[in-house]
């Protein structure tokens, strides 16, 4: 038996999880619809520090709540008969509940009804109409310098900015080409907008777009009579590119400047960022072939070319993620993430690009940047430095670089902190913990528990579930996660449903509750089915060299690791190696396709969902990373093109794909189902009208059902 490292000990995992059993089961409709709303952990709602105080609230059965942030104690509430009361007596209607409630001040809050937003005094309990300016939420792609006052937004792909009362028009050669103020690169490089308001909201950023080299693609719209055609621009590995420019506009002088980056039409613009002094906008400008980045700065008014602050390269590609940011008190430093030491961590730098120090270090990643304490001497953030399944919050020392972890127990803290970096709330959930908060004093350490979420599902009849790892054929751990039948008796033997993604930017085995499964493996669970995980090498959060193993090869190590997981499954006695399946999603519909037909006999039944087949037929910014240009890596593309595959087919397999994915792009599957065809191969097929990638919304329980079903005949 291969060597297994368990995160939890087996006695506890019985222990817990027995005594979570009862009678009731899931349906189809609770175990996909409520997964995560009614018997998903509980959470409190509107949870919030208040500005300029140190208190926090929240509302829990529709009663607020404020709490002292030093001590976590109960400084006051308000349940909703009362606050109705309080309204009625203001000569307004009820509600039902509070509803769009925003902190003015630690006495005064804002909340809406039915004839609009009011004003209510905590100490007084009377509620005037409020005058706080807001701005239209229905805007297209709405940036907000100030709410109601100083604001952007996109309309027929021209960008519009709002401010001293006057809309104005920024740009004036919006078309299905041409767009402007949105987001680029097809959301890679961290990117998910397109404009950019500098410090002090005098000026904004914008992208401008030109896509009129990318060739349309067809999206059919099914729902008219007769069926319409709708283009998209979609731009294919190895293809022409849209080209990206970023443009300045002045809100006094009401014009606009091109910042001048030299260099290939195709290359990616990316990370935007402002000086704080607003004299300066930094860009990291990446290659197409995405192996060499400049960090460069730009005169904002100008849009003159300044200099290259520093460049990153590497043999595989570099992934630029995260804008600079300035050290808050100290405009003459900033903070850059980089995984050059092949982690990703912290590093300090003068703003003339000369490297100060590497702030974090060791075998482990940061997560994400959470902001500085009032002096700007701290910086906070998320990392996983306990286990890779694991995130806690920390903070480091500009100066002396000493690390603080600030959260405490095995498993997943989610926090957020306060504005002034004195406090933070942390949202926390381990494989057996369903979610507790803990309000933390950043100074101190010293944290005080201020709500537990109940067991959801502690009425119902459970598998259980257990969180470890297994190594690979390199010696690397594994994360796996397993659960179990509902009455698991190991005198028997079980099919094994493998529920994988195993991609780029994913990990689905974390320490949190059900080891971050879904309750979905409970139904299967009830349905006398094994249902196991594992996150093989090309998953986040293990440092460059797990995932850039699979650079030009996709689906190879991926295979590899997975089949280390099938191994491992084999060597137990109560699994039924001749009942496993496999199931997965987009890149996981690639890794299910690619178990079934390049790892024939292995598995008796797949469902692959929104499979991507030939990754010549994927988008550029995200396919060249991983696989190079198809130009450059023909035999990298042919290899793992599952067209060249169908042939070896063994087994059931369920092919599904939105009729309008624009992501993986319904022709994937077509051209698989074409070749099945051809080469005599049968396979199933289903399609979802009206879905693009994902199949949400009330057809989700449609498409899990048809899934089970499909399981449950053939497995």
């Amino acid at each position: 038996m291969k060597k297994i490292i368990f995160v939890y000990s087996i006695a506890l995992t019985l222990a817990v999880t027995n005594s979570f059993a009862q009678n009731k089961l899931l349906t189809i409709q609770e175990a996909v619809s409520k997964g995560r709303t009614a018997l998903a952990p509980k959470r409190l709602q509107n949870i919030s520090f208040i500005e300029n105080s140190k208190k926090l609230s929240y509302i829990d059965n529709n009663e607020l709540f404020i709490l002292n942030a030093p001590d976590g104690k109960l400084v006051s509430s308000l349940n909703k008969v009362k606050f109705n009361q309080n309204i009625a007596a203001a000569g307004l209607d009820t509600v039902a509940a509070y509803e769009g409630l925003r902190w003015k001040n630690e006495h005064e809050f804002y909340f809406l009804t039915k004839k609009g937003e009011y004003l209510f005094n905590l100490d007084k309990k009377t509620a005037i109409k409020s005058d706080r300016k807001q701005s239209d939420a229905t805007l297209e792609n709405l940036d907000e310098y100030k709410e109601g006052e100083t604001y952007a937004y996109v309309s027929d792909n021209n960008v519009f900015a709002y401010a001293n009362g006057q809309v104005k028009q920024v740009t004036q050669d919006g078309s299905y080409e041409i767009v402007n103020g949105k987001s680029v690169h097809r959301d890679e490089f961290g990117i998910h907008k397109g404009t950019y308001w500098s410090p002090n909201g005098n000026a904004l950023a914008y992208y401008h777009m030109d896509q009129s080299d990318v060739t349309d693609y067809p999206i059919i719209d099914w729902t008219t009579y007769p069926a319409k055609n709708k283009n998209i621009k979609y731009p294919m590995a190895g293809g022409k590119s849209h080209y990206v420019t970023l443009f300045v506009y002045d809100l006094k002088k009401g014009t606009s400047v091109k910042i001048k980056t030299e260099g290939p039409k195709d290359q990616y613009l990316t990370n935007i960022a402002w000086s704080p002094d607003e004299k300066k906008i930094y860009i990291a400008v990446l290659n197409r072939e995405q192996y060499f980045c400049k960090l460069n700065e730009y005169d904002a008014v100008t849009g003159n070319f300044i200099k290259t602050l520093f460049e990153e390269k590497d043999d595989k590609y570099v992934e630029p993620l995260h804008e600079m940011t300035f050290v808050k008190n100290n405009p003459s430093q900033f903070i850059w993430q980089s995984r050059k030491d092949g982690f990703m961590h912290f590093y300090l730098y003068n703003s003339d690009g000369t490297l100060i120090k590497q702030l974090t270090k060791g075998n482990w990643e940061v997560k994400s940047e959470n902001g500085f304490d009032e002096s700007g001497g701290h910086l906070f953030f998320h990392a996983n430095e306990q286990s890779p399944v694991n995130q806690d919050f920390y903070s480091v020392n500009l100066k002396t670089g000493a690390m603080t972890r600030l959260t405490q127990g095995s498993g997943f803290h989610t926090v957020t902190l306060s504005k002034k970096g004195d406090f933070a709330l942390d949202n926390f959930s381990s494989c057996y913990i369903p979610r507790e908060y803990r309000l933390i004093t950043t100074a101190t350490g010293k944290s005080n528990t201020i709500y537990k979420s109940d067991n959801p599902i502690k009425d119902y009849k459970l598998g259980r579930w257990e969180l470890f790892s297994i190594k690979n054929r390199e010696g690397t751990d594994l994360y796996c996660r397993l659960f179990k039948p509902v009455g698991f008796d190991s005198t028997k033997k079980y099919p094994v449903l493998v529920y994988l993604y195993n991609g780029p930017h994913s990990q689905m085995v974390t320490n949190t509750w059900m080891a971050g499964g879904e309750l979905w493996y409970q139904y299967m669970a009830e349905k006398g089915f094994m249902v196991f995980t594992i996150d093989g090498r090309g998953t986040s959060y293990r440092g460059k060299a797990f995932e850039q193993a699979i650079h030009r090869r996709l689906g190879e190590k991926e295979m590899e690791d997975q089949m280390e997981g099938i191994s491992f499954l084999s060597s137990m006695p109560y699994v039924d190696g001749n009942r496993l399946g496999a199931h997965g999603w987009s890149f996981g519909g690639f890794m299910t396709t690619s178990l079934m037909s390049r790892k024939p006999g292995v598995f008796k039944v797949g469902v692959a969902g929104g499979p991507v087949i030939d990754w010549s037929y994927y988008e550029i910014m995200y396919g060249e990373r991983y696989m190079d240009m198809p130009q450059e890596n023909k035999e990298g593309y042919e290899a793992n093109n599952l067209l060249n595959h169908v042939g070896n087919l063994k087994g059931k397999l369920l092919m599904i794909h939105g009729a309008q994915d624009d992501v993986v792009v319904w022709q994937h599957s077509i051209m698989y189902q074409k070749k099945a065809v051809d080469k005599g191969v049968q396979l199933d097929y289903y399609v979802y009208p009206g879905h693009l990638h994902n199949v949400i919304g009330k057809d989700r329980v449609h498409l899990m059902e048809k899934v089970t079903n499909y399981f449950i005949d053939n497995l």
